[in-house]
């Protein structure tokens, strides 16, 4: 019997999926993912520069034979902005899964539920794989996934704020209802929360600097 997470068919040894912002160096970032074991690596097309090709960004960095690509739409603040993220990321990476983030709060960071339904519903027409980063709320979960979303990602706590998982009711409803991958994102800062959504029953975690670089944290690999 297979361990693997499967999202939309596609099998990943690892339940860590790491992102590669906040890294000190680019060499920091090859370290901690490898490190990691993670076959998943989140990448914020909108911050890539892409104007002057003899540039480098982080995608030159990355192994992308060892690992797949999760262009996301970080930075982004309407609906509109995500879908052009969205599809420049899939001319870029040469993947149609997506990571879609709809953030109009510069301040706290908080998803926007409505503009985030709206644009997974256009983005799922259009043949995209869709991982909806959302606050922890069972009711757009399950829109999200009746829309045809691959997986939902409810946050732990505010992006950033390393509080650990303060949604462990919410995210429990949302796991009891969910029919696709359950993957617990933001907030998340050592790997004991980590651990504390997969034994709640996550089916993976998303994480920046602070557990991808720990060493032999307890869900890399298979969980």
């Amino acid at each position: 019997m297979s361990d693997d997470l499967v999202i939309a068919g596609k099998h990943f040894k690892s339940r860590l999926i790491v992102g590669t912002g906040r890294y000190r160096t680019m060499e920091d970032m090859v370290q901690a993912l490898d490190a990691s074991g993670t076959e998943l690596v989140t990448v914020a097309i909108r911050r890539l520069d892409l104007d002057n090709p003899n540039e480098k960004t982080i995608l030159d960095y990355i192994d992308w034979d060892r690992y797949s690509i999760l262009p996301n739409t970080a930075g982004c603040q309407t609906v509109a902005e995500a879908l052009f993220v969205a599809k420049l990321g899939r001319e870029v990476t040469k993947t149609d899964f997506v990571k879609l983030e709809v953030i109009p709060d510069a301040k706290y960071l908080f998803p926007d539920p409505a503009a985030t339904l709206e644009a997974a519903e256009e983005l799922v027409k259009e043949g995209f794989i869709v991982l909806p980063y959302i606050h922890a709320d069972p009711v757009l979960s399950k829109r999200l996934e009746d829309v045809g979303c691959a997986t939902v990602m409810p946050l732990g706590s505010a992006i950033g704020s390393g509080q650990g998982i303060h949604t462990v009711e919410e995210i429990r409803i949302i796991l009891e209802q969910a029919n696709v991958p359950v993957v617990v994102d933001a907030g998340l800062a050592v790997p004991s929360d980590a651990s504390k959504a997969l034994e709640m029953g996550a089916s993976a975690v998303l994480v920046n600097t602070a557990i991808a670089q720990a060493e032999n944290p307890a869900m890399m690999g298979e969980a």
